[in-house]
Parts: C-alpha cells; sequence; structure tokens
C-alpha cells in the first residue's frame, strides 16, 4: 500500500469528532516539563494503521495511531560513521526546529548482545570510537539526551559464557519460580511491614527528598488531538542496516529461577533492524531477571522513627525472609550475579564506553545514561562498580528497564539504591556494603539513613524506560516452556505511562519510551527447535520487524489505557 493511500485513510481518522489520540506528552505538565521529539514512525505502523482503519476499526486504528505518534527514542548501529552522522544530524536538526528534545539510543558496542539477536556492533576498538566521533559531529552544539548502549556494562563479555550455556534444567526461566507469591499480595505484606516499623512516623531520608522514589509516578492525562500526521517520507531511520533495538541484557543474564534473577538473555528488544528505530532486543535466550515485582513503596513513610537507632545491619541473606516476612523482590533468588572476569574483551568495553561519555559529554549540550540493566538482573552491589568503571562520575547518570517490563515501582526504588550506593562509594565506601534491592524496604530504609546524603543534587540521577510495562513483567506458566525467555515477545504486555521529564522524582529525570513499542524482540523459541514460537503459535519476526499482533496487544493492555475519545469542552447541549 503506498504512501498516499495511507495519508488518504489516516487523515479523516484523525480529523474525526470522536476519535482523539494520547501520544503526546503529558499535557498537564507540559508548561512544567521539556518537550521531547516524536520521531517519523515505521511505515509498517502506518500500514497497520491503514488496514485497521478499512476494516472499520477505528477505535484499535486510533489507539495504535496514538501509539506510535508518541515521543520515543530513535535507535543507531550498524551504520557507517558518515551514515550515523547525516541521520543524526538530521533528527537534531529536525528536532531543533521544533523546539523539542530527542532522545538517541547508540547501540553499536563491539560485541553486543554476546552474539545473540542483536549481535553485531562496530569492528573494534578504533571503529567504534570513529563510530562515536561521527554521532558527536551529527548532534553538534544542539540538544540531546543519549542512552548508551544498552546492555553494554549489565552483559559484559565476560557474562557472555554464563549467558550461552542455560541451565539444562529449565532453572534458567525466570518463571520457574516454585511456590512464588502473588507480587500484590507482597506489595501489601512489605507495606504493612514498613508502616509497623515506623509506627506511624516517616524515614528521615524520605525528609531529604528521596521519598518521592517510593511513590509510583503519576501518569498524565492523555492530550485531546493528535499533532499533524509526519511525511513519511522524512524518515530518520538509518538504512536497512541499521542495528535492531533490544537489549542484550537478557542474553547474558545468568540462569536463574524467576523474576529478579537473569535469565537467558536473547535481545530482548534492543536491535531495530529496520530502518527508522532500532530494536534492542537480544536474541540469545539468557537468563533475563524481569519479573521482580519489589513492594510498593511505604507512602507514610515522612519522619523520623520513634524506634531507638540500631546498630548497622548486615546484608540479609537473600534466601531467607526478613523478620518482617517481606523481600524486597517477588523471589530474593530472582537477582543473580554473574562474576566479572576482568579479560582483554571485558577491558576494551570499558575502555569504549569510557570513550563515548568524554566525547559525548564535552558536547555540552548532551545528557548521556549509561546502562545499568534492570531491577531484576544484577544487586546493588554488581552494577554500580561497573558503573563506577565505566565513567559514571562523568556521566549524566543511568538507564534502566531498557527494553524490558519491570514496574516503575521497582525501577525507582532500584534507582534510588543504585544512585545511593554511587554516593557511598564516591566517599570511600565499598559497594559491597550498599542496601540491596533483594532487602526489605525497613532494613534498606535504615541503611539510607546512616549513609545517603540528603541533597539530591549531589547524587547520579537516571531515565527508566515505560514503553511495555504497564502490566509489569510477564510470568509464564511453571513448568510451560523448557527456557520461556519470558523477554522475548512476551503476550499480552502493554504500553506504560507515556514519555515525559516531568516526573515528581528528584533523583527521575524522565520516563521515556526508549524500545520502540511494536517492534519485535526475535525469533522466540523457548527451548523448542521452532520455527513456531509455542507461545504464541506462530513464527515471530525477527528482532526490529514491525510485529502487529504485539503493537495491538501493548494498545490494548495499555496502563494507563490509551484514550482514543475526545474530551469535548464547554456545556453539553
Amino acid at each position: 500500500m503506498s504512501t498516499a493511500v495511507v495519508a488518504a485513510v489516516t487523515l479523516p481518522l484523525l480529523m474525526s469528532p470522536v476519535v482523539s489520540a494520547a501520544g503526546r506528552e503529558d499535557d498537564d505538565e507540559s508548561s512544567r516539563a521539556t518537550r521531547l521529539y516524536v520521531p517519523p514512525p515505521d511505515r509498517e505502523s502506518y500500514r497497520q494503521v491503514a488496514r485497521l482503519a478499512w476494516r472499520g476499526d477505528f477505535r484499535d486504528s486510533a489507539g495504535l495511531l496514538a501509539m506510535v505518534r508518541t515521543p520515543q527514542a530513535i535507535w543507531y548501529g550498524d551504520e557507517t560513521p558518515e551514515q550515523v552522522e547525516r541521520l543524526v544530524r538530521r533528527t537534531t536538526l529536525s528536532a531543533a526546529w521544533q523546539g523539542k528534545l530527542p532522545v538517541l539510543t547508540l547501540y553499536n558496542v563491539p560485541g553486543r548482545d554476546c552474539g545473540s539477536y542483536s549481535s553485531g556492533g562496530a569492528n573494534g576498538i578504533a571503529a567504534y570510537e570513529a563510530w562515536i566521533d561521527a554521532v558527536a559531529d551529527g548532534i553538534g552544539d544542539r540538544q540531546a539526551l543519549i542512552v548508551l548502549e544498552p546492555d553494554s556494562l549489565a552483559l559484559l563479555p565476560s557474562d557472555c559464557a554464563a549467558a550461552a550455556d542455560p541451565d539444562p534444567a529449565g532453572q534458567t526461566d525466570q518463571t520457574d519460580q516454585t511456590g512464588q507469591t502473588d507480587p500484590a499480595a507482597q506489595t501489601d505484606q512489605n507495606d504493612q511491614a514498613d508502616q509497623n516499623d515506623q509506627t506511624g512516623q516517616a524515614d528521615q531520608a524520605d525528609q531529604t527528598g528521596q521519598a518521592a522514589a517510593d511513590e509510583p509516578p503519576a501518569a498524565g492525562e492523555q492530550p485531546a488531538e493528535l499533532p499533524p500526521l509526519p511525511d513519511a517520507h522524512a524518515s530518520t531511520a538509518p538504512p536497512t542496516g541499521s542495528a535492531a533495538p533490544g537489549t542484550a541484557q537478557e542474553a547474558a543474564q545468568p540462569a536463574n529461577p524467576q523474576p529478579t534473577g537473569p535469565q537467558p538473555t536473547d535481545p530482548p528488544s534492543t536491535g531495530p533492524q529496520a530502518p527508522g528505530q532500532q530494536s534492542t532486543s537480544p536474541q540469545t535466550p539468557a537468563p533475563d531477571p524481569s519479573a521482580s515485582q519489589s513492594p510498593a513503596p511505604d507512602p507514610s513513610a515522612a519522619q523520623p522513627s520513634t524506634l531507638p537507632e540500631l546498630p548497622p545491619l548486615p546484608k540479609p541473606d537473600p534466601v531467607t525472609p526478613d523478620p518482617d516476612g517481606a523481600t524486597g523482590t517477588s523471589d530474593p533468588t530472582d537477582v543473580t550475579d554473574t562474576p566479572e572476569v576482568e579479560d582483554p574483551e571485558t577491558a576494551a568495553r570499558y575502555s569504549e564506553i569510557n570513550y563515548a561519555v568524554d566525547v559525548l559529554t564535552a558536547l555540552g549540550h548532551t545528557a548521556v545514561y549509561l546502562d545499568a540493566g534492570h531491577a531484576g538482573w544484577h544487586s546493588v552491589s554488581s552494577i554500580v562498580p561497573r558503573l563506577i568503571k565505566a565513567g559514571i562520575d562523568r556521566a549524566t547518570g543511568f538507564a534502566l528497564n531498557v527494553s524490558h517490563y519491570q514496574t516503575d515501582q521497582d525501577s525507582a526504588w532500584y534507582g534510588r539504591l543504585i544512585s545511593s550506593c554511587l554516593a557511598y562509594a564516591d566517599e570511600g565506601g565499598d559497594p559491597e556494603d550498599c542496601a540491596d534491592q533483594r532487602w526489605s524496604k525497613r532494613h534498606a530504609r535504615r541503611w539510607l539513613r546512616a549513609h545517603v546524603p540528603g541533597d539530591s543534587s549531589r547524587m547520579k540521577h537516571f531515565v527508566t524506560d515505560t514503553s511495555r510495562n504497564g502490566r509489569g513483567p510477564w510470568i509464564p506458566r511453571l513448568g510451560a516452556h523448557v527456557d520461556a525467555e519470558p523477554w522475548c515477545n512476551p503476550p499480552e504486555r502493554g504500553l506504560g505511562r507515556r514519555p515525559t521529564t516531568h516526573t515528581g522524582d528528584p533523583l527521575l529525570d524522565a520516563a521515556l519510551w526508549v524500545k520502540t513499542p511494536g517492534e519485535s524482540d526475535g525469533r522466540c523459541l523457548r527451548g523448542t527447535d521452532g520455527p513456531l514460537d509455542p507461545e504464541r503459535g506462530t513464527v515471530n519476526p525477527e528482532a526490529g520487524e514491525w510485529f502487529p499482533e504485539q503493537a495491538l496487544e501493548l494498545v490494548r493492555y495499555a496502563e494507563p489505557a490509551v484514550g482514543v475519545i475526545r474530551r469535548t469542552t464547554g456545556p453539553r447541549h
């Protein structure tokens, strides 16, 4: 179907008095939030919009159109230096002309994704440095927010051996958790435990501006109408050979049962290969710590506790329930740390990331966020040393949950703990002593009160990916698959919070759609010989290609919902 036909079908839809899209950044916050750039959508998405409209399915058509017209990141990787410079310049110039901030995801580090679904990257350090130089030349003196190399630190070359050797008994499947508790029930249990501990009074740490991370971010209202339909010919997407967005994080994660533990990491969704935004999905099964659902932060904590001050607590045994009967994640054993071995490839990885940090931050108008995986993957004490070696002291902050499904509450709590540990280490502390997401909230808050600075400006900030986390991680049926690959095109997931830079959390700089919603994570086989995905009964598209079935699921299961009914103003007649 030609672009002209697509436009002919979709334009009347946009002008309909009963249809509007909820794609723009939170309107109620627009006066205080930075306006984010909307890249030209994938042409396949417009074709799907047109097909739905021809069928008379205007609600799904409008919802899908709203999704692709929402601010989201543009992925770059696998282009030549000349190509990426031209494409980045085009994007940043377009964004500057509109007065908006573009989000660029750079995904070209050598040896990315452990050779899995999103394998590829530059051919060595020299080639990578030349590529980064070209990106910097394309940005120039214009503004840009950069998510630097998803999975590059959470999935180091030294982790690849573990990722390539899944547990034969299927224990790498996050979902093989016998006796796993319902996340909602755990949240209530932890909240109650925290309230008992606080006896009606709040933590000092919460008074220092950190309480915001305990509260789930509020989703903004949906815009009343869609912006003009973009010219489908003016795409900023890289040529067809570009890397697919997704995140190799899954590919390298160790085999560990359930939610927080690393799982078979196949590029979860990090590498788009179609022109435009790339998908970062890893493609080699690796333990993906996705399903960890930390209890919701305790809203009642706001003042000093009346309990006598206790001596520092030792780090709880991750497999032993804390005294309150609740743990910081759905299953403490989910978070697995892969011992880091300093081999030449890993040393080169740190050198590459450090070089990128120095070059990109020197531009003056860029914010650079390093990869820190997600709450269901590495422990705080594992990821913090990696961030330090990669140059976090010179970067703006770190990025969480890229191409993944962790809840906003889990990501906010994990981000707060990482930021606190970085500040502690900066003062000479040992990251091994830091509070961890596996600790109960009560124990962790006590550690924060004793070790964390009250001024959030002295701490590293972070951004989170909310593109597909509306319903949280997928938890497959126990024993349903040899390797469930819960990060790979999981069914019935929904869009999450709409992108915004006004988060209400002093440490959270922005909630972003980093992964391109609607793009496949890869050919999910879940431990079978394929070619069908046994969960869906179909052959999934390659990583980075448009996946119509999943795109519709994201719209239909969105949380908050995608509004498609125009709000009327003035009195009713």
